[in-house]
This record gives structure tokens, C-alpha cells and sequence, in this order.
């Protein structure tokens, strides 16, 4: 089995289209379709089914992409260890982060590695903690900065960053607005403003009202801080957040809330095994342990 017929599997397999990924891998349609046919021929079963309009995956296909991916991670991580012996770190550095996370400074961050690293490619993506746990996993990810959502396993491990409080936000003329903590069943009945269901602080919420048995409705759900933050100032709804959610410019009029009896909002960072880990990534998880950067919850 060569990398290269992985790599051509694998780029077939994001793109669910043989000439978009022959465009992307600059090798002609005719060369990379024979590269995918050898692969199939060696496994002895097909990878694809493939129409006139698109390209799925079989479910041996499927298989081989969660090890493909792993396989391709792992030989990156192994040439930019040789490169970083050779006393020059290059490659590429591919981040994910929950959107206004605790604990880092994500911007900040990616600054100074930049400053010690210019021969490394920085690549973020911003998602929810569910997809980011298994992008890196699945090795399409170095590390990612996300809220703790499943224990560690052969593929994930946690490095703890932060934990605070959950707090409720909510308009000064709403009942609680008097700012006395509340427990998940003095909430019940109220209309919530809340993120979509991967989100940490989405999940760290319906875990806490979960355990005290208590039902709750999101009327209006959202992508953003910043929008979930709106729509409380204009009495649409509460929210139940991490407390630095309450520090935010856009928070000044709202009141906060203690709540009792929610677990934490934990972020940490996610990575791979120690023996997959890539150079890149230890780095940057360098600066943030040694205070390369202030670890102030990023805006």
C-alpha cells in the first residue's frame, strides 16, 4: 500500500468528486482514478460508489478513511520531526477552537508562534467541541481548544486549561433580575437563548439541567457570543453561560447570576498521543505552559 494512493483515497473522500480532487492534488482525473482502483484492488473491495453526479463512500470505505487520516497525521508528524532536529520547525500547524474560549488567548497565541515559527503554516478552524474532540482523533487536526467532552481514549488526550462557573444572563427588568443565585429548577419554563447543541457551554448546560431533572426549552438558537448576547439585551430570552461571557462590553446592562448546583465549564486543550504528536503542536503548547501568552479568555 503506498502513501500516495492514501492521499489520492483520502482527497477523493473530502471532496466526494474525482475531478475537484484531481484539480486540488494537480495530478490529472485518468491518474488519480487508477491510483483509488489499485487501492481497491489491494483491499479486494470497493471504496466508492460512483454516479454520474457525485461520489460516496462504501462502508469499507468509510473504514479505511478514520485510518487513512490517522496513518497520513502520524507520516506528517514524523517528517517535521526529522525537519525540527535538523534545527528548523516547517510544516504545518492545524488548530480548531471553540469560538471565545476560556483559558487562551487563541490570537494572542498564534502570534508568538508565528514570531519563533515563520516556516510554519498556521491553519484555524472554529467549531464545536464534539467535531473538534474528533478531527483530532481522526488526525485532520494537531490540537484543538475546546471544552471537555469525553474522557481520554488511545486517540484523545486532554490537557486541562481552565474551569469556572456557569452563570445566568438576563435583562434587568426580567423576575430574576434582583440577581440572587438560582438553582436549574428555579429556571424551569423560562425561554432560552442558547448555541448549537456541540457547543461547550451549550453542553455543559443541558448536562447540568439533565442531572437536576429539570426540562428546558431554547427558543432561539444561536452561532455566536456575540448574537446570543443581543437577543438577551432585548428581553428575548436568558442564557446560562460561562461567567466571562458576563464580562463582555455588550454584557455591561445585563444582570448575573449565580448558578448552583451546575457542573463547571472546563476547557482544556485536545491532542493526540504523546507518540503523535506533532512537533508544531508541542510548541504551541509550549508557549501557553510557559506564559507565552497571558491565557486571558479570547474575545
Amino acid at each position: 500500500m503506498e502513501l500516495r494512493h492514501l492521499q489520492h483515497f483520502v482527497a477523493v473522500a473530502e471532496d466526494r468528486h474525482f475531478t475537484r480532487a484531481a484539480e486540488r492534488l494537480t495530478v490529472s482525473q485518468s491518474g488519480l482514478s487508477a491510483s483509488v482502483r489499485a487501492l481497491e484492488r489491494e483491499l479486494r473491495a470497493p471504496l466508492f460508489v460512483r454516479t454520474t453526479r457525485s461520489v460516496t463512500l462504501t462502508e469499507a470505505g468509510r473504514a479505511l478513511l478514520v485510518e487513512a487520516e490517522r496513518i497520513l497525521a502520524q507520516v506528517r508528524a514524523a517528517r517535521e520531526a526529522v525537519a525540527a532536529v535538523q534545527g528548523v520547525l516547517r510544516g504545518t500547524l492545524s488548530l480548531g477552537t471553540e469560538q471565545c474560549i476560556a483559558g487562551v488567548d487563541v490570537a494572542r497565541l498564534l502570534a508568538a508562534f508565528r514570531r519563533r515559527h515563520p516556516h510554519v503554516e498556521i491553519r484555524l478552524r472554529q467549531a464545536g467541541s464534539g467535531a473538534l474532540a474528533e478531527e483530532v482523533a481522526a488526525g485532520r487536526l494537531d490540537l484543538a481548544f475546546a471544552v471537555r467532552t469525553r474522557a481520554d481514549t488511545e486517540q484523545l488526550r486532554s490537557v486541562p486549561l481552565t474551569s469556572e462557573p456557569m452563570t445566568v444572563l438576563c435583562h434587568p427588568s426580567h423576575r430574576l433580575g434582583g440577581g440572587r443565585p438560582v438553582t436549574p429548577e428555579d429556571l424551569g419554563g423560562e425561554a432560552f437563548v442558547d448555541f448549537h447543541p456541540d457547543w461547550g457551554p451549550r453542553r455543559t448546560t443541558d448536562a447540568a439541567f439533565a442531572q437536576a431533572e429539570v426540562q428546558r426549552t431554547v427558543t432561539l438558537e444561536v452561532n455566536d457570543v456575540h448574537s446570543l448576547l443581543e437577543l438577551v439585551h432585548e428581553g428575548l430570552g436568558i442564557a446560562v453561560v460561562p461567567r466571562h461571557y458576563g464580562h463582555k462590553r455588550e454584557a455591561a446592562s445585563l444582570v448575573s447570576l449565580p448558578v448552583r448546583g451546575a457542573p463547571a465549564y472546563e476547557t482544556v486543550a485536545m491532542l493526540p498521543p504523546h507518540r503523535a504528536t506533532s512537533p508544531a503542536a508541542r510548541a504551541l503548547m509550549s508557549l501557553l505552559t510557559v506564559g507565552g501568552q497571558d491565557g486571558s479568555p479570547q474575545g
